[in-house]
């Protein structure tokens, strides 16, 4: 049982990518795509249920779905000049 009362947006998103094991650009896809994060940690396969995706797959195919393109991030690391 998931019981989230009094926590914050921000700390909703913490949990879903910590319990779903997304990173940035994942999340940011879930947020294009209108999900919120109840809704991801509701998605999390159980070991039973073997047919389903996990939830960082789950959102790159939706996401592929409807905008056609993966998104891409910009990379911090790179130097513009």
């Amino acid at each position: 049982m998931i019981i989230m009362t009094g926590k914050n947006k921000d700390d909703l998103w913490k949990e879903a990518r910590k319990r779903c094991r997304l990173n940035a650009e994942t999340v940011q896809m879930a947020k294009r795509l209108g999900l919120n994060p109840k809704s991801l940690i509701k998605n999390i396969p159980d070991k039973s249920q073997c047919w389903k995706k996990p939830v960082c797959l789950w959102i790159r195919d939706m996401y592929y779905d409807r905008f056609g393109e993966y998104l891409r991030l910009p990379d911090k690391n790179k130097n513009i000049s």
